[in-house]
């Protein structure tokens, strides 16, 4: 499959490019199948009138989740502050700072981006497991450097979704460099 490289995009007409298409429907069953229903509602019912902010109150609303989860970068605090402050308005709320544990990175031989050895390793594996610990129904991610996301991802209970990813350079907007001829010819030379 290269769908990427697809100019038609004919499955948006019924077509099944996979031959696939029944066995994959039977996987929709469950939580799975609730997910569904309710991502489908949530983009029908507010398609081009809420952000994404709004869409996930929605959407844990509508799952009945009361008990959420913030994993966040410690470079992003105060913006993890403020979902906090917005998200208890409407359900528990445990948030996880990624430094948690206070772990050095020469436990791991970790490399420092401060060139000290002492520096505190980011955890997602300990972001999970205390947000684990709670009994989240959902947890945020807020952040989390490039692959920590995916550590954090991989040892979540509860099913995760991304409201920040993080990008230093592109102010938190990694579509940026899809979109900036300067970042495409550096990307393409």
């Amino acid at each position: 499959m290269n769908c990427a490289d697809c100019k038609t995009k004919e499955c948006r007409e019924g077509k099944d490019c996979t031959g696939d298409a029944a066995r994959i429907a039977s996987r929709y069953t469950g939580q799975t199948l609730e997910v569904a229903r309710t991502a489908a509602y949530i983009e029908a019912a507010y398609y081009m009138r809420k952000n994404r902010l709004e869409e996930l109150i929605e959407f844990a609303r509508m799952m009945e989740y009361r008990r959420l989860g913030i994993a966040f970068c410690i470079g992003l605090s105060s913006e993890a502050e403020r979902l906090q402050r917005i998200l208890e308005k409407h359900f528990e709320v445990h948030s996880v700072c990624c430094k948690v544990c206070g772990i050095a990175k020469s436990k791991f031989s970790l490399k420092p981006v401060s060139g000290d050895p002492d520096e505190t390793m980011c955890n997602p594996v300990g972001q999970a497991m205390v947000l684990n610990r709670v009994g989240t129904d959902l947890n945020i991610i807020v952040g989390l450097c490039m692959g920590h996301d995916v550590i954090f991802t991989k040892t979540s209970a509860a099913p995760v979704t991304t409201l920040v990813v993080k990008d230093r350079v592109l102010a938190h907007n990694p579509c940026g460099a899809l979109y900036s001829n300067y970042y495409l010819r550096r990307l393409n030379p």
